[in-house]
């Protein structure tokens, strides 16, 4: 997988969350820029490329990247601030048959069953 983010700032704030969130889930990451990328299972980056081979980009920042379209699954993040962005980004792919959409809410309460 590649995590794309523009912001420097909010590439630090994964890459530490993804090594301090929970040891015990550690995933393996590291830069796009960083000397071993190409072995790396999880890379951070400002650009919407692969030299990990992934298959999967998630766009951290909520923005659409067309270069995203080259991976095989693509994971757009975006916040309250995000939504009506992501809202036009969704809609530009309802025409397209070659395109299965799905949408989660992190924030909705979890369905319980007892």
């Amino acid at each position: 997988m590649v995590i794309v983010a523009e912001e420097p700032a909010q590439l630090d704030r994964l890459d530490s969350a993804l090594w301090e969130y929970r040891p015990e889930t550690f995933l393996a990451h590291g830069r796009a820029q960083g000397a071993h990328a190409s072995r790396q299972p999880l890379l951070l980056s400002h650009v919407c490329e692969a030299p990990n081979g992934a298959k999967v980009v998630a766009l951290a920042d909520g923005q659409w990247r067309a270069e995203a379209e080259a991976f095989e699954r693509i994971l757009l993040f975006f916040d309250e601030a995000g939504r009506e962005n992501a809202r036009a980004i969704w809609r530009t792919f309802d025409q397209r048959e070659d395109v299965e959409r799905e949408f989660r809410d992190l924030d909705a309460p979890k369905d319980t069953e007892a």
